[in-house]
């Protein structure tokens, strides 16, 4: 994977941020989303890390997401290389990395 430095910016959330996290409204997902970090390509939000967990939602390109902590699984090429870190983005929602632009290819939230 190639070396990702874009600086994390904080954004408001939107409606598919607040669904994907698990929130009531976009004003509670703002509550939660101090950092975020940009979704590089449409990706299915599973409810463990690993693709043969349950899909129970999706992300859209260009959207941005809070990472609550980060933990090893399956191993998922992706659009900024594989990756086996997946991103929880809410309780019970996890990313797979290759999809989220962290700025870099390791660790940047506590391990889940």
């Amino acid at each position: 994977m190639t070396d990702r430095m874009e600086t994390p910016r904080a954004a408001e959330p939107d409606a598919a941020v607040a669904e994907a996290i698990g929130a009531a409204d976009v004003a509670t997902a703002a509550a939660v989303t101090a950092a975020s970090y940009r979704v590089v390509a449409n990706v299915n939000v599973r409810s463990g890390p690993g693709t043969t967990y349950s899909k129970v939602g999706s992300l859209s390109a260009g959207s941005r997401v809070s990472i609550d902590c980060q933990t090893p699984g399956e191993n998922v090429p992706g659009p900024l290389g594989p990756s086996n870190i997946w991103d929880r983005v809410g309780s019970g929602r996890y990313v797979s990395d290759a999809y989220i632009d962290t700025g870099t290819d390791g660790y940047v939230a506590p391990r889940c």
